[in-house]
């Protein structure tokens, strides 16, 4: 079992990786060329530095929720998501204050950075030590950027890697709804255990006539029939089966 808590299972996903070498480079980009004539306050260093962290952590947090709701993952990737594109936003703008533009997707440097795979995860028993080793062999692959003495480069390099991981934050969040709407989450799924146990419970309580799953008392909130007591399946919203109660008003 991971230190940092359930399985660590984030380690493996290539979006966390690359969103810790973003996470990295920023922190490095910030050493360097922010100072007490740019950045006089401290603010700018602040807010990308928490923006580049938040991004790794809501993948990682996101991830270790996915046992307990699908919910709650999707939402903290999106929390990621966002962070990271705020993040692009500072480098965007940095580049656009010194009169200059973001490289094009088909100028040499961006398709360089672009073609730049990460290895696939081998680790062992350790694997926490494993994985931040890991991040840093697929940083050296960047480090003709990442290393570069020019903050051009730099601040062009990382918005190309922030696409990169927000592009697997989103095929993430798809896969994640994909799941959520098939299977659903722990909670989710409990909150159906409960209904049915529930449901049981009521004497009389008959079956769905559409899926065979015990009914509960439900009362119509709404149209010519609100306030009137009604069997509903506890499969609801997936099934949406319905009888008639004797005696209801």
């Amino acid at each position: 079992m991971s230190m940092f808590g359930g399985t660590g299972g984030y380690f493996r996903l290539d979006s966390w990786i690359l969103a810790n070498i973003v996470q990295l480079g920023t922190q490095r980009f910030c050493r360097r060329f922010l100072n007490r004539t740019n950045d006089p306050c401290g603010r700018q260093y602040d807010q990308m530095t928490q923006a580049a962290r938040s991004g790794c952590a809501n993948i990682a947090e996101g991830s270790a929720r996915r046992a307990t709701s699908k919910e709650t993952e999707m939402r903290l990737t999106d929390v990621a998501r966002a962070s990271l594109a705020e993040l692009a936003g500072d480098y965007l703008n940095w580049l656009m204050q010194q009169e200059k533009t973001p490289w094009g997707k088909e100028t040499p440097g961006a398709r360089a950075v672009y073609a730049v795979r990460l290895d696939p995860p081998a680790y062992g028993e350790d694997v926490v030590h494993d994985a931040c080793a890991h991040i840093l062999a697929q940083k050296k692959k960047f480090a003709e950027w990442l290393d570069a003495d020019s903050d051009e480069t730099m601040a062009n390099a990382l918005l190309i890697l922030i696409a990169r991981v927000i592009h697997m934050l989103n095929r993430q969040m798809e896969s994640q709804g994909e799941t959520f709407k098939e299977e659903g989450g722990f909670r989710e799924k409990l909150t159906g255990i409960r209904l049915e146990a529930r449901a049981q419970q009521q004497q009389g309580a008959p079956v769905c006539p559409e899926c065979g799953k015990p009914m509960a008392r439900r009362t119509a909130k709404s149209g010519k029939n609100a306030g009137r007591e009604f069997w509903g399946c506890t499969g609801y919203p997936e099934c949406k089966g319905v009888r008639e109660m004797e005696g209801a008003k």
